[in-house]
């Protein structure tokens, strides 16, 4: 199907300019007509265009997509009509993206599109899971209901993220800054110690001699050393986006002592919470399962749900493959077959994600008390490594 730019009058007189999708210019104003509009003007929109984009535009956050989630709830709920919440959303997005998004989802609702269609043309700002759930509250009439549950959802999950990267950031940075400090000094400050130990007639320690010639070796090839601490860290992020690279780092992290505990937590919570949403929302349970494998944001997880979908298909329930799955603690897969024998699986896996939540506090704030010290001890002995090396051929000298 093509897309049209139209002009037309509306029933009140006024100018109306939008885009819309059809087969031809004659369906188009067919349409056009039995909504009452008179067409001025129709062209079919060529594609490609001649913007220049030079990849500097704002993206639009999650936070964002929650807070337009929210309001749309309240004005819905209010009785705005859809395209007046829509411009209203529209003139408020501080984000310029943002802004161009919504006035083409509104565009594309006056073109007489549905909502939930005028938002799967924009699946890098609005998942599978939000146009799912929006289509199902545009079929049960349930719109404001379906927003403010997204907005809810929405921001338990941005909650559960900044918890995962507040744990993860602070080791980061300091192991960051603590492998600037030691390339600062074997390149500045261990080469001009290297002209006094020369001086010296003492046999160096072994790790004096090890540091010197790291020092050499780094003076000799810092061109490439120095691109290479910033471009590999960037080519290792580069390759875990990669299918086979997210495999790997899922199914490796999931195996970590401490930071792969809590993350199948998260995994869980997640899980559950999405799957909950859908189906309390009215979404059909294989086009939920659907949706939570696609969202989920760990292929161990997605294969095991994906597993799940097929088994139902098959007639069996939801607890049986999960437990096989071998993924899902038990105490999960109890709460989800009892769910199902009463009739309340979404209720249930509610309480589930609301138990992994606190569940996920509990583990951040464990992994960051044993991650201090660790990093502490982690600096502590490579800058006295360092001072030792230099130092320890000056307290040989004075020995002798």
């Amino acid at each position: 199907m093509a897309t049209f730019t139209y002009k037309a009058r509306n029933w009140d007189g006024k100018i109306v300019t939008a885009e819309m999708e059809g087969e031809s210019k004659e369906v188009c104003i067919s349409k056009l007509r039995e909504k009452g509009y008179f067409v001025t003007s129709i062209n079919e929109k060529k594609s490609g265009g001649g913007n220049l984009s030079f990849g500097f535009e704002r993206g639009v956050s999650s936070q964002e997509v929650c807070i337009f989630a929210r309001q749309f709830s309240t004005m819905i709920g209010s009785g705005v009509p859809l395209v007046r919440c829509l411009t209203i959303l529209q003139a408020q997005a501080e984000n310029p993206s943002f802004k161009k998004i919504i006035t083409q989802i509104r565009t594309d609702v006056e073109g007489g599109s549905t909502f939930s269609k005028s938002l799967e043309k924009h699946p890098k700002v609005f998942s599978d899971l939000f146009c799912s759930l929006v289509k199902a509250g545009e079929i049960g009439g349930i719109l404001d209901t379906i927003l403010e549950r997204l907005a809810d959802y929405l921001e338990s999950s941005e909650s559960l993220k900044s918890k995962v990267k507040g744990a993860l950031t602070y080791p980061v940075v300091v192991f960051g800054i603590a492998m600037l400090v030691v390339v600062a000094l074997v390149l500045f400050v261990l080469p001009q110690f290297k002209e006094i130990f020369d001086g010296m007639n003492v046999e160096l320690p072994f790790i004096t001699t090890a540091l010197l010639d790291l020092s050499d070796f780094m003076v000799a090839w810092w061109f490439f050393i120095i691109p290479g601490i910033f471009a590999v860290p960037i080519l290792i992020v580069n390759f875990f986006k990669t299918k086979t690279g997210a495999r790997i780092f899922d199914v490796n992290i999931l195996k970590m002592p401490a930071i792969g505990m809590m993350m199948r937590k998260v995994a869980v919570a997640k899980f559950t919470r999405t799957l909950g949403t859908l189906i309390s929302s009215g979404v059909p349970i294989l086009q939920a399962l659907e949706v939570t494998a696609q969202t989920a944001g760990n292929v161990v997880i997605a294969d095991a749900v994906d597993k799940t979908r097929v088994s139902i298909r098959e007639g069996e329930s939801i607890a049986d493959p999960l437990k096989t799955s071998g993924v899902f603690p038990p105490m999960v897969v109890q709460m989800i077959a009892v769910g199902e024998e009463t009739g309340e699986l979404d209720k249930m896996l509610s309480k589930i994600a609301d138990f992994y939540d606190s569940e996920v506090d509990t583990a951040v704030k464990g992994i960051t008390s044993i991650i201090e010290p660790i990093v502490i001890v982690f600096m502590g002995v490579v800058i006295g490594g360092i001072v030792m090396a230099v130092f320890m051929p000056m307290l040989k000298l004075v020995n002798q």
